[in-house]
């Protein structure tokens, strides 16, 4: 996947976040389900050994909250244990769309196909920061291709 033309062609996505992450991953499968009429499944980080990973192939795009407290050791090592995931999904051959904080830029994009970056935060207003650029993205994406965009939840019914 290199474009958004791309990602619109894929039929599933799966949305991965730890701790205080794992509603923002939530929320970002419902809002590209919503948009873009992709099927998308959120999913807790910790747990992507007990299903998720029997998912995960070339054709499986993976957002993956991978953000952190710089000054929070808790949230260094709910950190880390993502990054695993990462090169978990990698070594599947999974497509990782990376969500990571300004200062980690360099080291989540070494592993990740594609990075999206937020300001560095506290632990507890990074999910606010990422619900930005999860609600937001979707959008981008679905703009981004030529097909129109009807919101068949609300338009007029004959």
């Amino acid at each position: 996947m290199t474009t958004c033309e791309e990602a619109l062609s894929l039929t599933d996505f799966l949305f991965l976040g730890r701790g205080v992450h794992f509603p923002i991953a939530l929320e970002g499968a419902l809002k590209l389900k919503e948009i873009s009429y992709i099927h998308a499944e959120g999913y807790p980080a910790g747990e992507m050994k007990h299903g998720p990973n029997a998912l995960i192939d070339e054709n499986l795009p993976v957002v993956v909250l991978a953000t952190r407290d710089p000054d929070s050791d808790e949230s260094r090592t709910r950190y880390e244990k993502t990054l695993s995931n990462i090169q978990e999904v990698k070594a599947r051959s999974g497509i990782v769309i990376a969500v990571a904080c300004e200062p980690d830029a360099e080291e989540v994009g070494k592993i990740a196909d594609f990075l999206i970056t937020i300001p560095p935060t506290t632990e507890l207003l990074l999910p606010i920061l990422e619900s930005c650029r999860c609600n937001y993205w979707p959008i981008t994406l679905r703009c981004a291709g030529a097909a129109m965009w009807i919101n068949r939840a609300t338009s007029p019914r004959a």
